[in-house]
């Protein structure tokens, strides 16, 4: 019996070329009239409601526009920015935009730079534009992501794909991309030798045929993603696999690593004695990229630290006189490489807590198996206001500043606990823990302990600076919120 069209036939039936040029006729159609639309507000605002009278006329400016706009499309172009192996997939594409409205901006400046006096480009619409520029281009790609993902979630836009091996990373493959609707990809089911064609796998995907009847399955079902879990296939049919649809033009054939549970670190390759090898960085941020990491962390923290310092003080002496025992709270935890740490906290529990547990067995048992209770008897009165809007948390700005936390990171955990996170283990230790992060804003302790380890996978494997300003813009609502906290 035939297999059904996928629904991206279905509802969308265009090919691969087709889908990413129309995106890209969009993304250049949208930039455009985002930069038309800041030049236009920037010279409104510059010399109609200021009133300033600059040397230039208005015809002059429109010339101007004119030609950058090109310009500007060219240097995205340069970015990536239309490129399809970097679009609707992360804020990457955001970064990539700040830093193209800044390129077009100096280019524009260094051209005023060698014209005469009296053709001199007014700085404050310079300045305007750069302005309405980023929030116009980032907003209409923000509105266009917002627009692609709900096509695919209704299975407009997607590839057709076959996961290439069944075994336990065949499957892991599966799981993720069945969590992300927005992935692009419409999975059919799984190439596999050892499995019986038909047999269910993980639901509601099939095994569909050997590596002999690949080729003919990309044909007939017109798959264009085949991705393929290496660890399930021997060094013969992962070069048989090559020869077969390596080059198929209609084919975009993907490798997984097989070591998914260090490969968040980054790659770095050198050749010696003309041989390609291949070595994994020791820690996932460095270079540039760890010290904006810490420009960001003392940055806010330091002044964050002399404005609260009175109500600091407020909150230890409230504990004080609340409870009887010591105002702060150190508790053992894991950082970069393995290296144990205090990790500072208000005390928020009676300091005889394991007693007052010992007399719920249940609950005891609870907390073993998701390390959080929502009822906590140990918990003061004090200490349930300070969990519910984080504040007991607030000590930790100077782990931050001890170079111990980050503050935006994978959440802490306790050397005991590391167990739990299993193969993803290693990962973990490659990135200092966050005050704030991920999973804190995605429900903080109402995620499920298994959701809470994905999260940190994804946090680490996708970082980037605007990921960290993300993230940091998120938590304030979610804190003031005061849910999923306890």
């Amino acid at each position: 019996m035939k297999k059904a069209d996928p629904p991206c036939h279905r509802l969308f039936p265009l090919s691969r070329r087709a889908r990413h040029r129309l995106l890209v006729i969009l993304l250049l159609s949208g930039d455009a009239l985002a930069l038309g639309l800041a030049f236009a507000l920037a010279f409104l605002l510059r010399f109609q409601v200021l009133l300033y009278q600059g040397p230039l006329t208005p015809s002059t400016y429109r010339w101007l526009v004119a030609g950058a706009i090109p310009i500007w499309l060219c240097i995205f172009a340069l970015l990536q920015l239309y490129n399809p192996h970097y679009l609707f997939g992360g804020l990457y594409e955001y970064g990539q935009v700040f830093n193209g409205v800044l390129l077009g901006t100096m280019a524009l400046v260094l051209l005023g730079f060698f014209q005469r006096d009296e053709l001199t480009i007014s700085r404050g619409w310079l300045a305007l534009f750069c302005f309405f520029a980023l929030f116009l281009v980032g907003g209409t790609r923000f509105g266009l992501r917002r627009l692609v993902y709900a096509l695919r979630r209704r299975g407009h836009l997607l590839s057709p794909a076959v996961i290439v091996g069944a075994n336990e990373e065949g499957c892991a493959l599966a799981e993720q991309l069945q969590r992300w609707s927005t992935s692009g990809l419409y999975l059919q089911g799984f190439i596999d030798e050892e499995k019986p064609i038909g047999s269910r796998v993980l639901n509601p995907y099939r095994i569909l045929g050997g590596l002999d009847e690949l080729e003919r399955l990309v044909d007939r079902e017109e798959v264009e993603e085949v991705i393929v879990a290496s660890t399930a296939l021997s060094r013969e049919q992962l070069l048989a696999l090559f020869r077969s649809v390596g080059t198929h033009p209609q084919v975009q054939l993907r490798l997984s690593s097989g070591l998914f549970e260090i490969m968040t670190t980054g790659l770095q390759v050198k050749e010696i004695g003309y041989v390609p090898l291949v070595s994994l960085n020791k820690v996932r941020i460095t270079g540039l990229d760890a010290l904006l990491k810490r420009a960001l962390d003392w940055g806010l923290t330091l002044p964050g630290l002399l404005f609260l310092s009175p109500f600091l003080a407020l909150i230890a002496l409230i504990i004080k006189v609340d409870s009887p025992g010591p105002v702060l709270y150190r508790r053992r935890v894991v950082g970069v490489g393995g290296r144990e740490f205090d990790a500072f906290k208000f005390r928020t529990m009676f300091v005889n807590g394991d007693e007052i547990l010992a007399r719920h067995p249940a609950l005891k048992a609870q907390l073993e198996k998701n390390h959080k209770l929502k009822d906590d008897p140990r918990v003061t009165r004090v200490g349930r206001f300070l969990r519910k809007y984080s504040l007991d948390e607030l000590p930790q700005l100077f782990n931050v500043l001890r170079g111990e936390m980050s503050l935006v990171g994978p959440r802490m955990i306790s050397p005991a606990e590391k167990a739990e996170y299993g193969k993803w283990g290693l990962n973990l230790l490659t990135v200092r823990p966050g005050i704030t992060g991920l999973w804190q804003v995605s429900g903080r302790a109402d995620v499920p302990y298994e959701e809470r380890v994905r999260l940190d996978m994804y946090y680490i494997r996708n970082w980037t600076i605007w990921l960290d300003l993300h993230l940091l813009l998120r938590t304030i609502p979610v804190v003031l919120r005061g849910k999923g906290a306890y």
